[in-house]
């Protein structure tokens, strides 16, 4: 992928490099929101994971995009739900409807359910 990497050869489309400067960061303008990565800076980099033929890369970051609005707190109760014993297989599928209900991580539900078969 010729536009690799994204930040040098492509930055309008990464939009958490807008505004930030290095007088910025200095003068201490920045919050943890500003450098943020977005579903879209995702969605590029699991563009180029695909045209190196790592598509395992491309679904996790393609996973990950699906994570960006979702809170901090959510992600953690999730993670935790995921690790052995921590929840029951119904437990297990309604988290991953919530997901896809609330958040439309299509992809993120299913590994959930993958998980909880």
């Amino acid at each position: 992928m010729p536009e690799y990497p994204l930040a040098e050869k492509m930055p309008e489309f990464v939009e958490a490099l807008k505004g930030i400067t290095l007088d910025a960061v200095l003068e201490g303008h920045l919050s943890m929101q500003d450098l943020r990565v977005t579903a879209q800076a995702l969605e590029l980099q699991a563009q180029v994971a695909d045209a190196a033929r790592r598509p395992q890369l491309a679904e996790n970051l393609r996973r990950a995009a699906e994570l960006v609005n979702v809170p901090e707190e959510r992600i953690l109760e999730i993670y935790n739900a995921l690790r052995p014993g921590r929840a029951t297989q119904a437990a297990l599928l309604e988290l991953a409807d919530q997901l896809e209900r609330q958040y439309q991580a299509r992809r993120c539900a299913a590994l959930i359910r993958e998980a909880a078969s």
